[in-house]
Formats: C-alpha cells, sequence, structure tokens
C-alpha cells in the first residue's frame, strides 16, 4: 500500500483501487490519503466513491502494513476503482493542530529540557504531557506567546524523507533510534527552521502562518513527572 499523505499532506482526494475487503466493511486500497488513527492524531474521515456511489469512511486505522478504512455500508469489492476523498476541513484542522503541538513541544524542551511524553490532538483542543519534574505556571504564558511569534514568522515547514543512517545524524532523532525497527530504511522528519527538527510520521501544514493564534488554558499534574497543557486556537 503507498501511503499518500506521508508526501504530500494537502492531497484532497486520489484515484485508487480496492485491494481488499474484509468483514465488507474494512478495505484496504492499493493507495490512501487516509491518515489513520495513530500518534495522538486523530483519523481522517470522508467517503470512498465508486462511480456516483458513496461509502462513508467513518475510521481508519493501520493494521500491519495496510491503512484499513471502515466503510458505512457494503457493496465494494477488490478490483473496483474508486476515488478516495478525504473530510478537508477536519483533516486541515488536524494539520494545524499537530504543528502548533510540534511548536508548543519544543519551545517547552528549550526552556526546561523537558521532552514530550504523550499528546491529543482534538476538534476544539489539543493537549500536550511532557516528562517534567517541577511545573512552573507561571512561565506557561510566555510559552503561549513564544508560541504565537512562531507562528506570526510565518516560517515554512519541511517534510523530508531521509534513509536511515542520514536521519540519525539529527540529534533529536538519534535519541529515539531504539524505537525503530532495523527493517525502516526510510524516516520521516518534520523540520521547522530554528524551532523543531523530529522524526514524525503525521500530517502538518506548510507554514507556520497557517496556524491560528492558541492559548494555553489549562494545566495540571498528571503523576510524579508528567505535566499535561491544554491549547486551542483563538482566531
Amino acid at each position: 500500500m503507498e501511503v499518500l499523505y506521508l508526501e504530500d499532506c494537502y492531497l484532497k482526494e486520489f484515484v485508487t483501487t480496492v485491494e481488499s475487503v474484509k468483514d465488507d466493511k474494512f478495505v484496504v486500497l492499493d493507495k490512501t490519503p487516509f491518515y489513520p488513527n495513530s500518534g495522538g492524531q486523530p483519523h481522517d474521515t470522508g467517503m470512498i466513491i465508486k462511480d456516483t456511489e458513496e461509502f462513508m469512511v467513518v475510521y481508519a486505522a493501520k493494521f500491519g502494513n495496510d491503512i484499513n478504512h471502515e466503510v458505512s455500508k457494503t457493496g465494494l469489492v477488490p478490483g473496483d476503482k474508486v476515488k478516495a476523498v478525504i473530510d478537508w476541513n477536519r483533516r486541515y484542522l488536524f494539520m494545524k493542530y499537530h504543528t502548533a503541538s510540534h511548536i508548543l513541544a519544543a519551545i517547552i524542551h528549550n526552556e526546561t529540557g523537558a521532552r514530550i511524553s504523550g499528546n491529543q490532538i482534538g476538534e476544539d483542543k489539543t493537549r500536550v504531557d511532557f516528562n517534567l519534574e517541577d511545573f512552573d505556571r507561571e512561565l506557561i504564558q510566555t510559552y503561549e506567546i513564544k508560541v504565537n511569534e512562531v507562528i506570526d514568522q510565518k516560517l515554512p515547514v519541511n517534510l523530508d524523507i531521509l534513509p536511515r543512517d542520514e536521519a540519525f545524524q539529527i540529534p533529536s532523532v538519534v535519541k529515539l533510534k531504539d524505537a525503530f525497527p532495523p527493517d525502516i530504511q526510510e524516516i520521516r522528519v518534520i523540520t521547522i527552521p530554528g524551532v523543531d527538527r523530529q522524526a514524525c510520521g503525521g500530517t502538518h501544514v506548510a507554514n507556520t502562518g497557517e496556524i491560528p493564534h492558541i492559548e494555553i488554558f489549562k494545566a495540571e499534574n498528571k503523576g510524579k513527572n508528567n505535566r499535561r497543557i491544554y491549547f486551542r486556537f483563538i482566531n
């Protein structure tokens, strides 16, 4: 299966072929623009269109090397030529939240040394967890200001698929070296110049200027060394 969003997060639809169908509703395509539920980013929704008939995609998840698309009704069979269409408004919102979470995580890491330990992107808010022993709430406002400054700089957000050895020359990536199975020969890296460079399989905007300003509206302790920040868009 060819995963199209890895190189083009802005691809909204694509003509492809049904490879397999399980239990009449779990569809694997030859090529797909759909993002599966993974890494704190929710799955894409949308539709698969066969001729003039629409099959709503209500869920997408990765099983093994394949992305399965759960459709709302039966009727698709292997060999069908179809158009896969994502719900662009949902995808684009998650792209903006995902890139904003990278900026916030990078700023907090630079300020405190903390690394991200979890995140969950949502439609009305996003949370980011950090492995941090001490949590200075007075600094939270400064993090918000710095994120918005990066947004206002309209920096490019670059996505590169690098050979494994080249990716492991990047300090932030080499720290995750043990997380990559030996058979993974290429690693996708997101770069925001002067701000962040990380291995990431999610979808992102092409420029920070596409992101609305954020508001950090909640911060809480979630265990001995876990701190959680919630933010949302304000414009």
